[in-house]
């Protein structure tokens, strides 16, 4: 899954995603100004290549690429705190901004948003208020509505980052995060949502955190067969799309350069492996890195949102219009 530098696409970029082994692209806030020239983008990455996946992270409060003729939706951490703490109009609240945010990606022709967090709000800044809250029970609760809002839509789950991010301070985009806990604290407890969540069959795909569990691992989870292959596939029978988390991420530097990043990602388990922003970077892994002979795994279908869904969706105005003011209660 590959990146864009700006608002086009340059001829050199469109030509790159024709390569086979590019199955998504991952768009940014600088590459949108507005609505009409998100479309136009879309649409001209959908003429060279209409297989692929294109995703962003829409999840909400301070993680919303695009802002401008699209709804502001509000942190899932403030939802049950905005709910006066009734738990079953937090969940009411949550289908309804899960579909929201689902359809007006839809809408433009984008299939996926990385959502939903399932990280739990503990001590990480870099987590917080995107979290739905600080106990599992919690985040359960709020992310199956949030989810089942999305499927309403017509658009797929992917759960991050697991097996969870927030009982750590580092900043994984900045630097190598480490979590010294024991295994069975971290499976009693950030674990937990991933883990009921993929038993309810939730969950079409699923993105591991950029930390090193040391007490279980020296390599961070996106790269770490233990946790891919072992936990993820074999104990938890989870049967989606693994994406690895940025490969550009500083947390990422710990096995080495470019190539040996996306060998060790796909290695570990990944079927998807992302390198956004280092155009180099992404250049050297497509061109240089020794793939796996064969079909490349086709991942990304398995993502693609459901066409009638959609259509329906689409069609229900006067839910995105209540959806859109419920949303705007959260900025007075």
């Amino acid at each position: 899954m590959l990146d864009l530098l700006s608002t086009q696409a340059s001829e050199a970029e469109l030509e790159q995603l024709k390569h086979p082994m590019v199955g998504g692209l991952i768009l940014f806030t600088r590459n949108f100004v507005d609505r009409e020239q998100l479309i136009a983008l879309i649409k001209s990455i959908r003429e060279v290549r209409s297989d692929l996946i294109i995703a962003v992270d829409q999840e909400g409060g301070r993680v919303q690429r695009f802002r401008d003729g699209f709804t502001l939706i509000p942190a899932m951490g403030d939802l049950l705190s905005h709910a006066g703490g009734d738990m079953v109009k937090a969940q009411a609240w949550s289908v309804e901004l899960g579909f929201l945010m689902a359809i007006e990606l839809l809408a433009c022709d984008i299939d996926l948003s990385f959502a939903p967090v399932l990280d739990l709000d503990r001590v990480s800044k870099v987590i917080g208020k995107r979290a739905f809250g600080s106990e599992p029970e919690i985040v359960i609760s709020l992310a199956q509505s949030f989810i089942s809002g999305m499927n309403q839509a017509g658009m797929a789950a992917v759960g991050k980052h697991f097996p969870g991010h927030g009982s750590v301070e580092t900043d994984s985009h900045l630097a190598q995060a480490v979590d010294e806990r024991t295994e069975a604290e971290i499976r009693n407890l950030d674990m937990i949502p991933f883990k009921t969540l993929i038993e309810q069959q939730k969950l079409q795909g699923v993105m591991p955190a950029h930390v090193i569990y040391s007490k279980v691992d020296p390599n961070p989870a996106g790269f770490s067969s233990y946790w891919l292959k072992q936990v993820l596939r074999s104990e938890l029978n989870f049967q989606g799309v693994i994406f690895s988390d940025d490969l550009g991420m500083k947390g990422a530097g710990v096995v080495g350069g470019y190539k040996q990043r996306a060998k060790a990602a796909l290695d570990a388990g990944c079927n998807m492996i992302l390198v956004c922003n280092d155009a180099a970077g992404a250049t050297e892994v497509l061109n240089e890195f020794d793939w796996p002979s064969g079909e490349p795994h086709r991942a990304a279908t398995l993502l693609k949102p459901d066409v009638g869904l959609v259509a329906q969706g689409l069609q229900q105005e006067e839910r995105w219009k209540k959806a859109k003011a419920l949303a705007g209660t959260f900025n007075q």
